[in-house]
């Protein structure tokens, strides 16, 4: 076995990894609102939430990993561009720990995105970077939550008007079973969206190795590739199973109090965005569309319901996210070249 296929099977588990790490962090994303509202348990609901995390898989087309795949303009013929992919990857799990820890819910979408953009610029330059789609996605960072926010408040809004004459005992006790069907949808709108960003990692450093055509295209039914789609939405829903307490506290109950009615309203505004940017191939934060959802929804009672301080301190965390992971990686990226010669 050669140096070169030790490092991609290294690199493959690697990616993984950062997948269980994607879950874990983000399952804070899935759970917030339901365990807020006390509709579930927390160990209950990461469950219900892995469970339509793996479910995404039957659900969207790959567009989002193509994007991801498409990243970085790779060279099969250069093998440095494997350890482009690896420490992209090493960059993006480092910044994911690290906001872990401090109970930030930032996006593990930008820090793969910055990680990749980083560790090529530390290679090649910034001229083997596709731009546009670094782009596209930099541009979702306000959108997200602008989109998120503005469906919370609009179906805040809808919900108050159908059901204004029913007594709030009745309006909570149909909203509790509702979450259910509100949090399936968006577990599935943030494994398909999410997951679908370690499978085109993968599917980069397949290429980059010479393993892959740069031409392959993900699909559940290719023999090639299902193995990618099925590892990492597997990894996806275990991570997501592991839970993130921490920021559940941030995301459920330091920005804005909820109620079961809230809750619902907050993560279909969040699923509906994460739908439409999944089909359209554009891999967002669904850390940023939860919370634009929740803080939608909260604008519906008082402005002063939400806690400006605590959703500043997570709009910081945003913008650091991209060029911090990419500085990382470009460091780790600097340190395998200074231990491996050979590219």
């Amino acid at each position: 076995m050669t140096l070169l296929s030790v490092v991609v099977i290294i690199t493959i588990a690697l990616a993984l990894v950062f997948d269980v790490i994607n879950g874990f962090h983000d399952a804070a994303n899935s759970i917030a609102t339901v365990v807020s509202t006390r509709v579930l348990t927390p160990r209950a609901a990461v469950l219900w939430a892995a469970f339509f995390n793996f479910a995404a898989i039957f659900v969207f087309k790959p567009e989002v990993a193509n994007t991801i795949k498409k990243i970085v303009h790779i060279d099969h013929t250069d093998p440095g561009f494997v350890y482009v992919v690896l420490a992209g990857l090493l960059g993006a799990i480092v910044w994911d720990l690290l906001t872990w820890v401090w109970g930030l819910p930032t996006s593990s979408s930008h820090a793969l995105i910055g990680g990749l953009v980083g560790a090529g610029i530390a290679h090649k330059g910034v001229g083997i970077i596709e731009w546009a789609k670094v782009w596209t996605t930099v541009k979702f960072i306000p959108l997200a939550p602008m989109i998120g926010m503005a469906m919370g408040l609009i179906f805040m809004v809808i919900i108050y008007w159908i059901f204004q004459r029913w007594t709030p005992y009745n309006v909570d006790r149909l909203f509790r079973k509702l979450q259910f069907l509100s949090a399936a949808l968006y577990s599935i709108g943030h494994g398909g969206n999410d997951a679908q960003k370690t499978m085109g990692v993968i599917v980069t450093l397949l290429i980059a190795a010479g393993y892959l055509s740069p031409e392959t295209e993900l699909s559940l039914t290719h023999p090639n590739t299902m193995w990618i789609v099925l590892s990492c939405n597997l990894a996806m829903a275990i991570g997501t199973a592991f839970g993130g307490w921490r920021i559940v506290k941030t995301m459920g109950m330091r920005i804005t109090k909820l109620k079961p009615v809230g809750g619902f309203c907050a993560e279909t505004a969040g699923a509906a965005t994460l739908f439409m940017a999944t089909s359209m191939g554009i891999p967002v934060s669904t850390t940023h569309t939860i919370t634009g959802a929740i803080i939608g929804v909260g604008l519906t009672q008082r402005v002063s319901e939400v806690k400006w301080g605590v959703a500043t301190r997570i709009v910081w965390a945003w913008l650091l996210t991209i060029p911090l992971s990419a500085f990382i990686s470009a460091v780790c990226f600097d340190a395998i070249r200074a231990l491996h010669s050979g590219f």
